[in-house]
């Protein structure tokens, strides 16, 4: 079963972003390490992807007045291709709505699978540049 936790311990979710991400860093030679991504997310809205009670993945949300920007979302790799992005998004979904938002954004490396999961739940994108996609969905406020 799937749930969700606020999420208690920054640095060893920092280390699934890194650990997921490092081959992207590396390609890019983009200069991050845990602590920075640690710094980095301390002012967002972060969750624990939970699996029966075992931390599998990370939600990190920003809002604004242009709606919930998915900053993060994290499935550490032994855990992916099993529905659990899926899942994360619609939990991304709830929080939005709950928070009295419209849209959800979210930017993707272009190399990245996650690219396609976006595509298939309703991202489109909106604009992009050498390395990223940026993308949207509109949701309906219930």
């Amino acid at each position: 079963m799937i749930t969700y936790q606020k999420t208690d311990d920054l640095s060893a979710s920092a280390k699934i972003t890194y650990l997921n991400m490092r081959p992207y860093y590396e390609r890019y030679s983009v200069d991050w390490d845990c602590e920075k991504i640690e710094q980095q997310i301390h002012d967002l809205v972060n969750f624990d992807i939970l699996l029966n009670g075992e931390i599998v993945g990370a939600i990190r949300l920003a809002f604004d007045n242009d709606g919930c920007y998915i900053r993060d979302l994290q499935v550490s790799e032994q855990f992916q291709s099993k529905g659990i992005g899926a899942l994360a998004l619609a939990e991304c979904e709830r929080l939005a709505i709950d928070s009295g938002v419209n849209t959800l954004r979210l930017r993707v490396f272009k190399i990245s699978p996650a690219f396609h999961l976006y595509k298939r739940v309703g991202f489109v994108v909106d604009h992009s540049d050498d390395r990223f996609y940026n993308m949207s969905r509109t949701i309906a406020n219930k």
